[in-house]
């Protein structure tokens, strides 16, 4: 019988050296929690560093779209061209597409927000020309086409490239 107590001895101490690392546990776990976060704060931070610098130039690429397929610089870069509407409508048109594919990879970087006012502005253009054209005759000239699309621009209430433009401005505050 003397192993008994023995081993009530044994499960005694076993109990108490469990209580005394339950304990231990959780008078280290707060540290080990602030620890964690602060390593997973300063991993953030250190990524944020790295890639700022491409978004603020997503959104500078952003915006120079929106400059370009402006119609009105547009016009003018065009200008001399084409002869007819229809020609001016498909080199237009095919301009537009064109910067959007050069851009469309800066949609890693910049909201979703600021992506779709990009395509809704290349969506609108398009439209907005391709409208225009409808609402003229087949032989009308190019320079026709040109006015008639800066007059709609210029009836618009609010232009929608510097509502796109203030749009992103907006996002890019944020941003800091």
């Amino acid at each position: 019988m003397p192993t008994l107590p023995f081993l009530f001895d044994i499960l005694k101490y076993t109990i108490s050296g469990l209580g005394v690392v339950y304990i231990a546990f959780y008078l280290f776990k707060p540290y080990l929690d602030k620890s964690e976060s602060i390593q997973l704060l300063e991993l953030k931070r250190t990524i944020s560093n790295q890639t700022l610098p491409l978004r603020l130039q997503a959104y500078e690429r952003v915006v120079l779209f929106i400059e370009r397929v402006n119609p009105a610089s547009l016009l003018i870069r065009l200008n001399g061209s084409a002869d007819t509407a229809a020609e001016l409508q498909a080199i237009i048109v095919n301009e537009v597409r064109n910067e959007f594919q050069h851009n469309i990879t800066q949609q890693i970087y910049v909201s979703a927000r600021v992506w779709n006012v990009v395509k809704r502005v290349k969506d609108d253009t398009i439209n907005m020309i391709n409208n225009a054209v409808k609402a003229l005759p087949p032989d009308t000239s190019a320079l026709e086409l040109s006015k008639v699309i800066l007059v709609h621009l210029s009836k618009l209430e609010d232009n929608p490239y510097d509502v796109a433009l203030g749009l992103i401005r907006q996002d890019m505050e944020e941003l800091h």
